[in-house]
């Protein structure tokens, strides 16, 4: 008996062991270098070479940084981390293929700072999201894609913060579709989308807020809000949408309303546009003017 009590108590330890193993082979930050290697531990001293080798050896919660310009590769995240390129030019090359795919765990926290990714023209989306509690998005430049810059696609309740970021040359800048099961809340602020197809487009099951953005110069709409089955809300507030082909911004379907407040809707081929029962309701303090058609709003409220 005694000799199993300590086999067993061996046998504990060796397993205690491994798993510690596992975790020290896990730092709480890593590092890449557009000279390193993905065979190094990603440290300050041995950086790696792409943000995907980097990733396997940072811990959930933890952060990649980038030492210098480099080309950092696609990625798929599957866990909370923070991706840093602040002060360098950390950029992804995606061609044909999506940057970053985000399809993490329900309640990880996933934030892309200073990062450049360039769909080349052929790109699908700059950073696409399935999964996640939420994901964050700041002092990013997104470009070249032929479906978004941008593309929220949660299947549960998530949320969507982008930054001081600049959208351009995609189908659509900044696209969030909550799927059937899912649901948006989404914070934009000083952003620009920019000849883009569309600049901002939401639909079912979003909430959007939107404060000192410019879409300018898209093909067709400015901001545009969409509604099919479910509920779909945007506020504007010190925005501007000027020279897009369409509408600076359209309001579509039944359950569909955008909120304007201070913003400024000049020089579209249409200013304001409601389609098959959209809402648009004005705070009485926005300039509307210079548009082929400027439009009007289906309600005006007071400014408090």
């Amino acid at each position: 008996m005694k000799a199993n009590r300590v086999s067993v108590l061996l046998l504990m330890v060796a397993v205690y062991l491994a798993s510690g193993a596992v975790g020290l082979g896990q730092a709480t930050r890593t590092w890449v270098s557009g000279v390193g290697d993905d065979a190094n531990p990603c440290s300050r001293t041995a950086p790696c070479k792409t943000f995907a080798g980097a990733i396997s050896k940072t811990q959930a919660g933890g952060e990649i940084d980038a030492l210098d310009p480099g080309g950092y590769g696609l990625l798929t995240i599957t866990k909370s981390i923070t991706i840093d390129g602040t002060g360098t030019l950390a950029g992804i090359l995606a061609s044909g293929t999506n940057g970053i795919v985000v399809n993490a765990g329900a309640n990880d926290v996933v934030i892309i700072r200073g990062v450049t990714i360039n769909g080349a023209g052929t790109g699908v989306n700059g950073i696409r999201f399935v999964a996640g509690r939420s994901l964050q998005v700041e002092n990013c430049a997104l470009f070249g894609f032929t479906t978004s810059g941008i593309s929220f696609e949660p299947g549960a309740a998530s949320q969507l913060s982008v930054l001081n970021t600049t959208v351009r040359k995609a189908y659509s800048g900044i696209l969030v579709k909550p799927t059937a099961t899912g649901s948006a809340k989404v914070f934009i602020e000083n952003c620009t989308t920019t000849g883009n197809t569309v600049g901002v487009r939401t639909e079912d099951g979003s909430v959007t807020f939107i404060k000192n953005t410019t879409a300018s110069g898209n093909v067709n709409n400015g901001f545009m809000a969409f509604s099919a089955l479910n509920g779909t809300e945007m506020s504007l507030e010190g925005c501007v949408t000027a020279g897009n082909g369409t509408n600076g911004v359209r309001s579509w379907g039944p359950y569909t309303t955008i909120r304007i407040s201070n913003v400024s809707v000049t020089g579209n081929s249409g200013g304001l546009s409601t389609t098959s029962g959209g809402a648009i309701i004005s705070f009485s303090n926005n300039k509307v003017s210079g548009n082929l058609i400027d439009g009007a709003p289906t309600a005006t409220a007071p400014v408090m």
